[in-house]
């Protein structure tokens, strides 16, 4: 187990039809920790669904697609995930990671679960948007604000290293898109 205010460092392995966004949901509801974030995320896809800066409704790209980068956090109740992909020609485009996102041959992530803290989504009324809230897991204590961190920086607290842990082999079962395949990632 981390330490109090570390992080648990979690490496996953997708295959060939998973449905990339529905996986990570699926994966972080099933877990103790209520918030995480995508530390790395490399592979590729054969679809992606992407939604642009300032668009309603996501984009479907098909074809074979290197997953550039991916990155976002993760809570029980949604992610928010932005990702970058290159086509054969090693065009790149990005943005959100939607729903029907299909992994071609592998994706490799490693997330991070802080195990301390509570995300979820919230409509905010200044965006319109489900914004990230975010409170200490421990309900009863006070929230943070980022001035306060910018407060404790410049006093010259510095907050620890994340810790590893070594993992623990699981099976998660008929996650995939419909195909029923057993996945194995390490925890």
């Amino acid at each position: 187990m981390a330490a109090a205010g570390g992080m648990k460092v979690v490496p996953l392995r997708l295959s060939p039809g998973d449905d990339l966004r529905q996986i990570l949901e699926v994966w972080m509801r099933q877990r103790e920790e209520r918030a995480g974030c995508l530390i790395s995320g490399i592979g590729s896809l054969s679809v992606a669904q992407l939604r642009f800066a300032g668009a309603s409704e996501p984009t479907r790209i098909q074809g074979d697609l290197e997953i550039i980068s991916l990155a976002g956090t993760l809570s029980t109740d949604a992610a928010h995930l932005h990702i970058a992909i290159a086509d054969t020609n090693g065009s790149v485009i990005g943005g959100h990671l939607g729903a029907g996102s299909l992994v071609r041959t592998t994706a490799e992530l490693v997330v991070g679960l802080l195990p301390d803290w509570q995300f979820r989504r919230e409509l905010d009324p200044a965006t319109g948007y489900a914004e990230l809230q975010i409170s200490p897991r421990d309900l009863g204590a006070p929230m943070i604000a980022p001035q306060q961190l910018n407060d404790r920086h410049r006093a010259g607290a510095h907050a620890q290293a994340p810790q590893q842990e070594a993992g623990q082999l699981l099976k998660v079962q008929g996650q995939g898109h419909g195909h029923g395949r057993d996945h194995v990632t390490t925890a």
